[in-house]
């Protein structure tokens, strides 16, 4: 065979390819991949031939000298139809065992490979880590359950050690847990509390490329003095002593050279490890892994850009810190990798006179109870290696890394939480924490508001162990299944923090009654008749838009209710008893949105095929089962060659109609997308 002969058969061979393709999606009435359906006609292609040479051999020879029966259409046409069901049935197949998106491309297999090389290197130190602290049984969900307190230490211990060793994103994840008193016991929290991320400074060859890369000049042109040596070295970045070129001494922050890498990594695994957790335990499933896992990686990527850190820097200090000074940022020398901030003049916090302490422990209270409750944007992490005392005896608070937000609507429940429990109203306290967490469809509104008043007269004293008070409350709130969002959690994370350091600066702080205190001085003077104007205004502006609407929508009733299309007839009694006395009708226009009707539709569509289906293979059984009839082929009659064709047709509407159910998006999908 010649050169130009084999390009002709090939061209005709891709085109036959190509129309197979074209006809089974037509047929099918849904688009698949190209590639998919490309390989389902090629398959078909090479198996039309032994499939249907016993077809065209029962024909016998046709040439001019015998021409082909005048049942050779009806034998035309089932080869055709025959030809191409093979592919709609390939397709369909692999769209039920085989959905989209389920097998990766080459280039996303590859990566994947690799990724799954090196997590599998990851997990394997982490597994080495976790039996070497004798953690290995609780990974798999067999860990003994310990009820006694000697033994929790020792678990609190060995997980504390582990996490130390697993790196920079296991020792942050601990310090995240050790803030949640709601999920872990009092001995986790205690233990996971002392994790440090201290560490030796990287030198300066490799910190010296990221901060000429990030500022776009070298070092010595971007400043007039440069400290080499860092100030303090974390897991995560160092800092450096700096002056500008105005003269204004200012601290350099540098991300650490190639961490991202390694937290990405360790991230990834902390979802799976979580996924794992979750579903194998009975613990994990308690404490939501998932969602903890989501909410963790999420603050150390934001930990992670400087540039979050700068803004949030940026809108404390613009709201003001009344007897608290912070670091303002240098806008345009703050970038990912490096954060330039202005230079506070001190010494320790640690390192007061006695009597400051009350003075210094009731400016910090009250600047950061007004981030949470008023400003909302609030540090949460106020320990005192963040604070420092300044020069003019007033403190600095540095280091916003960990800042919390809260928007308004749980500002103002926050607010009525602390006016309430200033009131000692258990009903006010109840129904501010039920805005505050999610509400559980069954709960026991008397039994929490007895169980907050029992709680009230125990903790909202002057001189009460506020400690015992938060682990009390989250008592409580565990007791009745309510979870606290992450958000509201950092606020009792930084609380919790916050009466630590309160207590260093001034033993014996009554933490209780300054909040209390705070309440009246600075809450209950916002209920003002200049506030509720205020406030009265702004709700009036909200609802012009709907009554500017409202007549247009009364109209429209209205005409809808003169032409039949709307009735609606309500006597001044309950609706309930109403609609059982037979005095409450409605008449609604069914099917009037037009997504209702293409969703009918199709369903009747679908129907439709399913009936002609069934009809057509049920005729076709009919028929094959007949005997005589008019000789078709030497073996088969009229009526037979009829039946092939019936049931390969009733084939094709199967198959159509199987595509559709199997390409239908299942519930828990939408349900996963709207979240």
């Amino acid at each position: 065979m010649d050169l130009p002969t084999q390009l002709l058969l090939s061209v005709f061979t891709l085109l036959m390819i190509i129309g197979l393709a074209t006809a089974a999606q037509r047929l099918l009435g849904v688009r698949f991949g190209r590639l998919r359906t490309f390989l389902a006609a090629l398959v078909a292609f090479g198996l039309a031939q032994p499939m249907l040479e016993p077809i065209l051999s029962s024909l016998g020879p046709v040439g001019r000298d015998n021409p082909p029966a005048a049942s050779a259409m009806g034998i035309l046409l089932l080869i055709v139809m025959s030809v191409v069901l093979i592919p709609m049935v390939i397709l369909v197949i692999a769209e039920a065992l085989v959905p989209p998106g389920s097998v990766p491309g080459p280039l996303e297999l590859v990566r994947s490979v690799r990724g799954r090389l090196s997590r599998a290197r990851r997990y394997s130190q982490i597994t080495r880590i976790a039996i070497k602290h004798g953690l290995g049984p609780y990974l798999r969900g067999r860990g003994e359950r310990l009820d006694d307190r000697s033994g929790k230490v020792r678990l609190a211990r060995s997980l504390r050690e582990a996490l130390d060793e697993g790196g920079v994103t296991f020792i942050k994840l601990g310090q995240v847990l050790s803030t949640r008193r709601d999920l872990l016991p009092a001995e986790f929290v205690e233990e996971l509390g002392r994790l440090q991320d201290q560490v030796a400074p990287a030198p300066w060859p490799e910190i010296e490329p990221v901060l000429a890369a990030e500022l776009g000049r070298p070092v010595d042109e971007a400043f007039a003095e440069f400290d080499r040596t860092p100030l303090a070295a974390a897991s995560i970045g160092q800092v450096h002593a700096a002056r500008l070129h105005s003269g204004e001494s200012v601290v350099v922050k540098v991300l650490r050279p190639g961490i991202w890498p390694v937290v990405s990594k360790d991230l990834d695994i902390v979802r799976r490890l979580a996924a794992t957790l979750e579903s194998r335990t009975r613990w994990g499933r308690s404490l939501g892994l998932r969602d903890l896992a989501e909410g963790f990686a999420t603050a150390i990527r934001e930990e992670l850009d400087f540039r979050v850190e700068a803004a949030n820097m940026a809108a404390v200090t613009a709201s003001g810190g009344g007897g608290v000074t912070y670091p303002a940022p240098i806008s345009a020398m703050c970038t990912e990798r490096v954060l330039v901030m202005r230079r506070l003049s001190g010494r320790p916090v640690t390192a007061a006179a006695p009597e400051q302490g009350p003075r210094l422990a009731r400016d910090l209270l009250d600047c950061l109870l007004r981030q949470i409750l008023i400003e909302g944007v609030f540090h949460a992490d106020p320990h005192p290696g963040n604070l420092m005392l300044l020069d003019d005896g007033t403190l600095g608070l540095l280091d916003f890394g960990a800042v919390g937000r809260l928007d308004d609507s749980v500002r103002s429940a926050l607010r009525r939480f602390l006016l309430a429990m200033n009131r000692q109203d258990p009903l006010g306290v109840t129904d501010a924490l039920l805005e505050v967490v999610p509400r559980p469809e069954d709960i026991d509104e008397a039994a929490l508001e007895r169980a907050l008043g029992q709680f009230m007269a125990r903790h909202v004293t002057a001189g009460m162990n506020s400690a015992q008070m938060f682990t009390d409350l989250f008592r409580i709130v565990s007791a009745y299944g309510l979870s606290i969002p992450p958000e509201v959690a950092a606020v009792f994370r930084a609380l919790a923090t916050l009466e630590g350091t309160l207590v260093r600066l001034s033993p014996g702080f009554d933490l209780i009654g300054e909040a209390r205190s705070f309440a009246g001085r600075h809450l209950a003077e916002r209920i003002t008749p200049e506030t509720i104007k205020e406030s009265a205004t702004q709700e009036l502006v909200a609802l012009l838009p709907m009554l500017r609407r409202l007549p247009r929508r009364v109209e429209r009733i209205a005409s809808a209710a003169e032409h039949g299309r709307f009735a609606m007839n309500v006597r001044l009694l309950a609706i309930a008893s109403a609609a059982e006395h037979g005095r409450f009708a409605m008449n609604v226009r069914l099917l009037a949105d037009d997504r209702d009707r293409r969703y009918v539709t199709g369903l009747l569509h679908q129907v439709l095929l399913t009936v002609l289906g069934a009809t057509a293979g049920v005729m076709a059984v009919i028929l094959l089962g007949t005997a005589g009839g008019p000789p078709a082929l030497a073996n088969t009659s009229l009526f037979q060659l009829i039946g092939y064709n019936l049931l390969v047709i009733a084939a094709i509407l199967v198959l159509r109609v199987l595509a559709l159910i199997f390409r239908r998006p299942r519930a828990s999908d939408d349900h996963q997308a709207r979240q």
